[in-house]
């Protein structure tokens, strides 16, 4: 049993001075007692102390090309001259620069206040698109980088298997994704094992989109899973991808999954951004999770979901950093934010109401939102939960003379440089003044795998 004394935190119902809380040997808290005294044998945080936050949304490899493709192409470019450019450099990776870039983004993510993360997994094959030996391996390679790091992983393997709407075929850059449903189901048992009996690890499904898994593959991968796996699928983020859906089904993405497919709690609808005020609506009353990565939908010229009507229809939210253009959920949530001021021309449009904090509010929806998702015990410091602790920095000059409820719209919204100061998984701790304690080894690994990788 292990004791920590938090000398301020923010409980679900508020913050609180001077809590102990106990994590026993899997990093659960098994206690938690407001206004307790010290302890011989308790690590004193002193605070401000929140709960670690979820990322919901990851594409590990993709952190190494970010900001290799800010420049203009001879058309115009947009998501899909994007998205050849990855499936380009997603070719080139072999399974330890898989591991060593994986390795790096997780122990960024933690240095920002991520204690978890989902990671939305296609990259399967070689790159000319035959199986590895063990057909798990980049699997392997993503939970090693996830040990290594310290950070709690929901290990989404991808099921693709169509180039587009109407099982076109794939092309040649998309080899590396491809499975039926047998090889599909034979990997999720391969990696069951690994991630039974873990308190930070979780293992999902995620049928990568609508325009890549058919019906009927659809329904039969949703028939290998249990109650307790998260399903995670990119839905409706661009308008070229409704169109086509309209074309080939007569129906909206959201709508014809909300029509089609049991949506409930465990699903994670990712993106959404293109939806009538009827999917919103349902979306919302579904229970389901909208899995929002601004800085990523930014990037690509998205567009924007509509945040405030999915949240006033009782609509839950979370997270991700998905190509990794960005590692911060203060950045995530201040754009979700901003992007609504941007466009409707107001502010504090997605906190709970007169007098509430929109940096609270946000926080808050994305911490329960992201822990749905995930299907982890995290989100919160309270019994039961797994004890992720995010430590702030009292000297961080954006936090200077604030009371701890200021404190987080300071940070959400005051800009940079981050005040996370320290952070725990677990009741592990992994980041020691900003630092990720195995930081340097990381780095140099991911250094190493970069300069090889662009030297071509």
């Amino acid at each position: 049993m292990r004791r920590f004394l938090l000398g301020q935190a923010r409980l679900p119902e508020g913050w609180a001075s001077n809590l102990l809380v106990e994590v026993d040997a899997a990093g659960l808290i098994t206690a938690v007692t407001p206004g307790a005294a010290a302890t011989p044998d308790a690590t004193r945080l002193d605070g401000p102390v929140l709960p670690g936050i979820a990322n919901l949304h990851s594409h590990a490899f993709q952190r190494a090309m970010a900001g290799l493709a800010e420049v203009a192409g001879p058309v115009g470019d947009n998501f899909w001259t994007w998205r050849e450019t990855m499936y380009r450099f997603a070719l080139k990776l072999a399974p330890e620069d898989v591991e060593a870039i994986a390795g790096q983004v997780y122990a960024e993510m933690l240095c920002r206040g991520y204690t978890a993360v989902a990671e939305f997994h296609y990259l399967h094959h070689q790159p000319d698109g035959q199986a590895y030996d063990d057909p798990a391996e980049l699997s392997w390679r993503i939970l090693a980088a996830a040990e290594q790091s310290g950070i709690a992983l929901t290990h989404l393997p991808v099921l693709y298997a169509a180039g587009g709407f109407g099982n076109k075929p794939i092309g040649e850059s998309q080899r590396r994704f491809l499975h039926d449903l047998d090889r599909y189901g034979a990997l999720l048992e391969h990696l069951r094992p690994r991630f039974a009996n873990r308190a930070d690890r979780h293992l999902g499904i995620a049928p990568h989109s609508l325009r890549a898994v058919p019906p009927d593959l659809l329904r039969g991968a949703l028939a290998l899973t249990n109650a307790a796996m998260p399903v995670h699928i990119h839905i409706a983020e661009q308008t070229g991808e409704v169109e086509e859906c309209l074309a080939h089904t007569g129906a909206r993405p959201v709508e014809w999954l909300l029509d089609n497919a049991a949506v409930d709690a465990r699903w994670c609808l990712v993106h959404a951004t293109h939806m009538t005020a009827a999917e919103t609506a349902r979306l919302a009353a579904s229970g389901a999770i909208a899995g929002l990565c601004p800085t990523t939908e930014a990037n690509l010229g998205d567009g924007l979901f509509p945040a405030p009507e999915f949240l006033q229809a009782g609509g839950r939210f979370g997270i991700g950093s998905d190509s990794h253009i960005s590692i911060d959920p203060a950045e995530e949530l201040r754009w979700l934010e901003y992007g609504q001021r941007l466009t409707r021309r107001g502010r504090n449009l997605l906190s709970h109401g007169p007098g509430g904090s929109t940096g609270q509010s946000l926080f808050d929806g994305a911490l329960s939102g992201g822990a749905q998702a995930l299907g982890q015990k995290m989100g919160a410091i309270a019994t039961g939960m797994r004890a992720d602790f995010i430590l702030l920095d009292t000297e961080a000059s954006m936090l200077a003379g604030l009371r701890p409820e200021q404190m987080l719209d300071a940070w959400i919204f005051s800009g940079q440089p981050s005040p996370v100061c320290d952070v725990y998984v677990g009741g592990n701790r992994v980041v020691a003044d900003g630092r990720h304690l195995r930081g340097t080894e990381i780095a140099a690994r991911y250094r190493a795998t970069m300069q090889r990788l662009l030297s071509d």
